[in-house]
């Protein structure tokens, strides 16, 4: 299995309000994909409790059933769809660590 681990840093420029309206709607978008995408087992994206030590402002952790698994979930157009339309424009900075479990 493949642990595929996404830590989003918002646009500083987006007011608290935007940013909690953006953070609900990219955690809604991702969660939703799992029993639509081949091979994506769980996620969970994480957007409440942060602490005034984090340098982000919102985690995705995501289990898939093998590398292969990844590749389909990263080209998937339901993927893509959340990716472009609820996370790509509201984001400044992505860190992404994927690993075997």
């Amino acid at each position: 299995m493949i642990k595929h681990i996404i830590l989003w840093t918002l646009k500083s420029e987006m007011s608290d309000a935007e940013k909690n309206r953006v953070k609900k709607e990219i955690k809604e978008g991702l969660e939703s994909l799992v029993g639509k995408v081949p091979g994506l087992l769980d996620v969970k994206v994480y957007t409440d409790g942060r602490l005034d030590s984090s340098t982000a402002d919102l985690m995705l952790d995501s289990t898939l059933e093998s590398p292969e698994a990844l590749k389909v979930y990263a080209s998937h157009p339901e993927h893509l769809a959340v990716a472009n339309g609820k996370v790509r424009p509201y984001t400044a900075q992505r860190s992404c660590l994927d690993f075997e479990i």
